[in-house]
């Protein structure tokens, strides 16, 4: 990947955030016809902003609203420390597409005062109180807008948690996500319940695009589509859908873009399925994209899906990688530790490659995820295949932007592992992404009758879980070195040791002391690492070690970790295909949820010494249509001077 050595990647740092910039090499050498492909689904990713902002929790977009409006407002008082905290919580909201943290899902504590919000909030105009009044009583809150921001922002007790993922509470009851609204976790799990067939072999995920409602002692549906819920957003989708299609590469795409907004105009879930069959199959188009409502790692019962968008085209050069892996397929499944019975006999429709993201949107912006695997439906993928993708150049900026920040030299034991870090871990770390999203996440089968939801809140976790033991346990095997996918047979140990050291130390700083680990992800990367490190304690595999009164990681026998993964790994894709929620309940209560209050306190003073962030995301690259004098459009411009205040406020509005 051709990147600019001197481009400035960081853009912006507050609280625990640091943005950065990516680039988008060999956008000028695209057609104009793929330039203006990108630009409308760019568009089209841009429309989708409040729908997520809703969907985290029903005050985001008031809150959004009257943070944006007072920092605009002529009279905002500016000149003290009040100020100051007013554009860090502003800056954290507008990150977090919500009032609550992007990952640890907490709701974020104001360092202003309440008696400086009432102040400025009063020099507001009558056109913006208006604004917020309106979007206070769509909340259907009967108080006042101002009264409604001071108990959301400042009462702790009010909205504390996005998604609570505790064992034994009401996960719907105590989650401020937007998915249910009056009723209980009983309730929902009922109701969908009673939708299921158990003959039904391809079953539509139900609960994927609406708000589950009571009232009136009734429960129902609020579908988001054309006619629906988020109908103003959706219709603005919807058009910049259209206006790409002229430009779709070929038949498949097109046919592609008209089932998606066949199904943003009906709400049918089957045609949902429909339209991923065919973006599943659509293999040969440069430009790729996803939009739509996807992931469902917001939802307490895994089954909501939250609105996201990407737009990307193919690397080809380094696309190979994947596609290598994509051909043998085949044979990490037949060799997999997994029990034969959870194989799939057939793997059908791999297909993989290396992408560069141009542009993020919905819940994958700014924060953004590295790799791709879709779709989600159990099914789907068994018959008609997946799509995986690495996203290459957001990779790139993050090792670009981390590269001397000292880290790996006070989190490392040696030398040895510094040096090995350098050398291999970028390669390593992008194979094992490869492998997760390519082969992991599409690996093994459920068995007949096992739906993708009987896990239930521990269903992303094993999920996760699964995809990155698949990626971990490949990542050594001497059939990579075979496919010349790494450089050298020793290469994997720099992601052995990065991902145990991840796991049992250095994700801990993205905790706050006294709290427990909640996010799938991190839960996932826990299980495996204290896991391993449990079971490895008879051979010494690995230790945690003490040197000049600090903690490392120190791994004895890569080979027998190996084992440990292969061993892993088929207790996970058991519970998987088994859909035995008490087994995943105790995997990931055991070992993916508490944290050692002595250790972590460790972590976070080292950590707090290196002054840096533990949280990354983006700004996105600028777009504009360059015209000739006739006002014909000849080429689409890319540039990537915007900061990340100016993004967030001209795509809401109040700026150009």
């Amino acid at each position: 990947m051709k990147t600019d050595v001197k481009f400035n990647y960081l853009v912006d740092r507050f609280a625990d955030i640091q943005v950065l910039r990516y680039q988008v090499p060999g956008f000028e050498d695209l057609t104009l016809s793929q330039k203006l492909l990108i630009y409308n689904l760019t568009k089209a990713a841009e429309e989708g902003r409040d729908i997520l902002f809703d969907q985290n929790c029903r005050y985001n977009l008031l809150v959004r609203g009257a943070l944006e409006r007072m920092y605009m407002m002529d009279g905002m008082d500016k000149s003290s420390d009040d100020y100051n905290a007013f554009l860090t919580y502003m800056k954290q909201v507008l990150f977090a597409n919500g009032i609550h943290h992007h990952y640890g899902c907490e709701k974020f504590t104001p360092a202003f005062s309440k008696e400086w919000f009432k102040q400025q909030y009063s020099k507001l105009d009558a056109e913006s109180k208006n604004v917020l009044e309106n979007l206070n009583s769509n909340i259907g809150e009967a108080k006042t807008a101002e009264e409604t921001l001071l108990k959301v922002i400042f009462d702790p007790m009010v909205a504390p948690k996005r998604v609570n993922q505790a064992d034994g509470e009401d996960l719907v009851k105590t989650s401020a996500c937007n998915y249910y609204l009056n009723v209980s976790q009983q309730d929902a799990e009922a109701f969908y319940n009673a939708m299921k067939d158990e003959n039904d072999t391809t079953p539509p995920s139900f609960g994927m695009n609406s708000r589950l409602v009571k009232k009136d002692g009734m429960i129902y549906e609020e579908v988001w589509k054309v006619g629906g819920k988020y109908s103003d957003k959706i219709e603005k989708i919807v058009y910049w859908l259209e206006q790409a299609k002229p430009y779709a590469e070929n038949a498949k795409q097109k046919d592609v873009i008209e089932t998606l907004v066949e199904f943003y105009k009906t709400g049918d879930l089957k045609t949902f399925d429909e339209y991923s069959i065919k973006w599943v199959g659509d293999t040969d188009s440069r430009v790729d994209f996803v939009n739509g409502f996807i992931e469902t790692y917001g939802d307490p019962l895994d089954m909501k899906a939250s609105w996201e968008s990407i737009v990307n085209f193919k690397n080809i050069e380094a696309t190979r990688r994947t596609q290598i892996l994509s051909e043998n397929a085949q044979w990490f499944e037949d060799h997999s530790p997994v029990s034969s019975e959870f194989k799939k006999k057939e793997v059908k429709g791999v297909s993989a490659k290396v992408i560069t993201m141009a542009f993020l949107g919905g819940d994958c912006y700014p924060a953004t995820p590295i790799g791709i695997n879709l779709p989600n439906a159990n099914w789907i993928r068994q018959i008609h295949g997946s799509k995986s993708v690495t996203i290459e150049n957001i990779t790139n900026a993050y090792d670009k932007a981390a590269q001397g920040n000292g880290f790996a030299e006070e989190f490392m034991l040696s030398d040895e592992e510094i040096e090995r870090s350098k050398k291999y871990a970028y390669i390593a770390d992008n194979l094992h992404t490869d492998l997760h999203e390519c082969l992991g996440h599409g690996s093994g089968q459920l068995q007949p009758g096992v739906s993708r939801e009987a896990l239930k809140a521990y269903g992303s976790t094993i999920e996760e879980a699964r995809a990155d033991l698949f990626g971990l346990y490949y990542t050594a095997d001497s059939k990579i070195l075979e496919l010349g996918l790494l450089p050298a047979k020793d290469a994997y140990k720099a992601e052995y040791y990065s991902y145990i050291m991840n796991g049992l130390l250095t994700q801990l700083i993205r905790i706050k002391p006294g709290d427990v680990i909640e996010e799938a992800h991190m839960r996932n990367r826990a299980l495996i690492a204290r896991w391993a490190y449990e079971k490895g304690k008879k051979d010494n595999v690995i230790e945690l070690v003490k040197k000049d009164g600090k903690t490392y990681v120190k791994i004895n026998n890569y080979k027998e970790l190996r084992k440990l993964f292969g061993v892993l790994l088929a207790e996970v894709q058991r519970i998987r295909s088994v859909g035995d929620y008490e087994a995943a309940k105790r995997l990931v209560e055991d070992y993916g949820v508490q944290i050692d209050p002595d250790l972590h306190n460790e972590v976070l003073e080292r950590y707090r010494k290196l002054n840096l962030s533990p949280y990354k995301g983006f700004v996105n690259p600028v777009y504009e249509l360059v015209k000739d004098e006739n006002g014909n459009t000849v080429d689409v411009k890319v540039t990537y001077g915007e900061d990340f205040l100016h993004q967030q406020l001209r795509y809401d509005g109040f700026l150009k």
